[in-house]
């Protein structure tokens, strides 16, 4: 496993899905902005966690979609610990605890994994039976 790589393009997808959270969160649709904006987090997730593991799987197809997700969900977690919850959570009422133990977080996470795995399944591992035969 390419883990720099990982790590990057981790980091990326991090930057890209809190500007999303803290860009909806300023606009104004539902009643609940923090629910709104959990939403729209959790939607475009989707697209950002598949083009991190297509930028992966470009030069590496070997490791399997589980781990290049935990790795993309990690260096999320920690960049969450270092930076969003002190930034954004703390000063807004909110607690490493509260962050850390909401289901939202863990959904999310768990989308991560579900993603990865099934661009890996559906692209990476469609190649790998290619280049087999």
């Amino acid at each position: 496993m390419k883990y720099l790589r990982a790590i990057s393009i981790g980091i990326i997808i991090w930057i890209l899905g809190v500007s999303v959270f803290t860009l909806s969160s300023n606009i104004f649709i539902l009643e609940n902005a923090e629910q709104q904006a959990n939403m729209l987090l959790f939607i475009s997730v989707i697209p950002l966690v598949w083009f991190g593991a297509k930028q992966y799987y470009k030069k590496e197809t070997n490791t399997h979609g589980y781990w290049v997700g935990q790795t993309f969900f990690l260096t999320a977690t920690v960049l969450d610990a270092l930076i969003t919850v002190p930034v954004f959570i703390i000063p807004n009422g909110g607690s490493y605890h509260q962050f850390f133990t909401d289901v939202g977080f863990w959904f999310i996470g768990l989308e991560f994994l579900a993603i990865t795995v099934l661009y890996w399944y559906i692209k990476a591992g469609i190649n790998k039976q290619n280049q087999t035969i």
